[in-house]
């Protein structure tokens, strides 16, 4: 049972299923037949708490390990920044399904869409390939803690993401 646990907290699988959750929201936010709306706030949420738990609990971590790219780790942190400048733009346009909010949404599928591959490609096959299971799921752990507190504090909300946006 304990195998499993690990198995479920691994690092890179709980990022790797944050990351299809973000598509399909993607998918949620682009539909006419969608609460647009809910799944923007949804993935408001998601972005900003996902972002901030990697930064706080993962990145630092898998600078320490030979064969990671310290340089796209650095690179990652950027791209949440623009990720993050995206979807403040984005939570900033009064009308949902106008067409500045199309726009808007594009420019945030594009940012994330564009980190979402970088990272999965640099940055998670390095800690898949170089660290070791125990400190996958430990970073897992860490990871999934700081994520739901950050959901519990309401990261999502537009005033936050301002916060986040201007550091």
């Amino acid at each position: 049972m304990a195998v499993d646990k690990q198995e479920n907290q691994d690092v890179v699988a709980v990022i790797l299923k944050d990351h299809r959750t973000m598509e399909d929201l993607f998918r949620r936010m682009r539909s006419v037949e969608e609460d647009r709306a809910g799944a923007l706030a949804k993935f408001s949420a998601l972005l900003i708490a996902h972002g901030e738990a990697e930064e706080s609990e993962v990145y630092g971590a898998l600078k320490r390990f030979k064969d990671v790219d310290n340089e796209e780790v650095e690179h990652g942190t950027e791209e949440h920044a623009e990720g993050n400048e995206a979807l403040l733009a984005l939570l900033e346009v009064s009308e949902v399904g106008s067409d500045e909010w199309d726009a808007r949404l594009e420019d945030l599928v594009k940012a994330v869409s564009h980190h979402l591959d970088e990272e999965e490609r640099t940055i998670l096959n390095g800690a898949r390939e170089n660290v070791p299971d125990e400190r996958r799921a430990e970073l897992g752990a860490a990871f999934l803690r700081e994520r739901q507190r950050q959901l519990e504090a309401d990261c999502g909300s537009i005033g936050n993401v301002r916060a986040v946006v201007r550091g």
